[in-house]
């Protein structure tokens, strides 16, 4: 059976772009021929996209690598490069996306969602982009732009409607074993359950799936036992089901169960006490004397994943609850499509100097010839019309002082 992986490191590289092509045309009776030299093709894009068939982060586990293909360069007679094929990551569904300092940038929560995790570099300009009345023969061109790079951290929530809580060795197996064709593995021991298991059961014309969540323990909230690991599981359900263990050989009484289970659900997740919920009594079969349940202290619902008994009354209650669930909150139709907004530039103190940060401003000194004097006043002007002299005064810049754009470093002049 595969292994249930629920957090994973991902690095993303999207692919650089294909340099422009300095060239000038060549043909016999043709003096002087123009510049053609063709663009370089755009760098593929890598995209997470949320898949039903996924069931876990396994692919990344131990191969946590993804990148989009590079772009090619332009040629002469205006050939444009190809550009790079994107790079689709498919990702279980109610997989969360964060960057290194665990900020959300994503929550891929229905089939099809998709989040652009790394756009490829943009192709650079021919030289023949840049001809103009004043620039008869333009000798430079661009470079290709560098793909996004770098690390993410993928955490997965399952998608289930139902969940089971419940002390370690509680039933919660036994009894997903018995409403589904889960198969998860049962021992009479606590801590049987080590990964969640999803089950699907269906109660007339409902499917409802159920998520059986390894045993909470008292402080499961603050990292004890299994429950920090697992608890996030839990927040997406519709329905819980709380089972208390009427056979418990620890003798902890039902309320007492009960309380604990509660106050972990909501000291995670304040939500949770709020969420529907059944409370029933598990392993009735082990109590067959009549008022031994009164002595126990529990005169609530019971069911026996052994025997049968009273788990097609649960089932149909369950059913009850997502139904309601669904109608008050249905499932948005088609997908949705993330991609990061523009970014343009800012400038900070580096040293005794300072440097511009941010593509719009590296995009604009992308040229190969940086010691040519034309390419040079070209992207003097490119820096001034997007507004980074501007910038650079208001950071306080002074006559002399070191500024880096990129692969390019120059004193600034007011």
């Amino acid at each position: 059976m595969p292994a249930f992986v629920d957090e994973s490191g991902l690095h993303v590289k999207g692919g650089d772009g294909g340099a422009g092509a300095v060239s000038f045309r060549r043909e016999a009776h043709v003096a002087k021929g123009g510049p053609d030299g063709g663009d370089g093709g755009d760098g593929g894009d890598v995209w997470l996209v949320a898949d039903h068939n996924v069931p876990s982060l396994l692919a990344f586990r131990d191969h946590p690598h993804r990148r989009a293909e590079d772009g090619t360069h332009g040629t002469s007679k205006k050939a444009h490069g190809r550009s790079g094929a994107d790079t689709i990551v498919s990702v279980p569904e109610g997989t969360i996306v964060k960057d290194g300092d665990g900020t959300v940038l994503a929550d891929l929560v229905s089939d099809g969602d998709r989040f652009l995790v790394a756009a490829g570099g943009r192709g650079g300009k021919g030289n023949a982009r840049f001809l103009s009345n004043s620039r008869r023969a333009p000798s430079w061109a661009e470079q290709g732009e560098k793909g996004e790079e770098r690390w993410l951290r993928l955490e997965l929530k399952l998608m289930a409607d139902v969940a089971l809580v419940g002390l370690p060795n509680a039933g919660k197996s036994t009894l997903i074993a018995a409403i589904s064709a889960a198969r998860p593995k049962i021992a009479d021991y606590p801590f049987t359950t080590l990964v969640p298991n999803l089950g699907v059961v269906r109660y007339g014309d409902t499917e409802l799936v159920v998520a059986d969540i390894p045993g909470l323990i008292e402080g499961a909230s603050e990292g004890r036992g299994l429950g920090l690991q697992f608890l996030r599981h839990i927040e997406r359900a519709r329905a819980l089901v709380v089972l208390i263990d009427l056979g418990s050989v620890e003798g902890i009484p039902p309320e007492e169960q009960e309380r604990v289970l509660l106050h972990e659900l909501v000291q995670h997740q304040p939500e949770l006490g709020g969420r529907p919920r059944i409370v029933v009594g598990s392993k009735a079969d082990l109590l067959q004397q009549g008022g031994e349940l009164a002595v126990q202290g529990w005169d609530g619902p019971t069911v026996s994943a052994v025997t049968g008994e009273g788990v097609r009354e649960l089932v149909a209650r369950m059913a009850e609850l997502v139904r309601t669930s669904r109608d008050e909150q249905p499932v948005p139709e088609g997908f949705v499509v993330l991609r990061p907004g523009a970014e343009g530039f800012r400038v900070e103190r580096e040293g005794g100097g300072f440097v511009v940060v941010g593509r719009q401003a590296e995009r604009a000194v992308a040229v190969s010839d940086l010691t040519n004097v034309e390419a040079m006043q070209f992207v003097q002007e490119r820096l001034r019309r997007i507004g980074v002299d501007r910038a650079l005064a208001r950071a306080g810049a002074q006559e002399g002082d070191t500024v880096r754009i990129g692969g390019l470093t120059f004193e600034y002049e007011d």
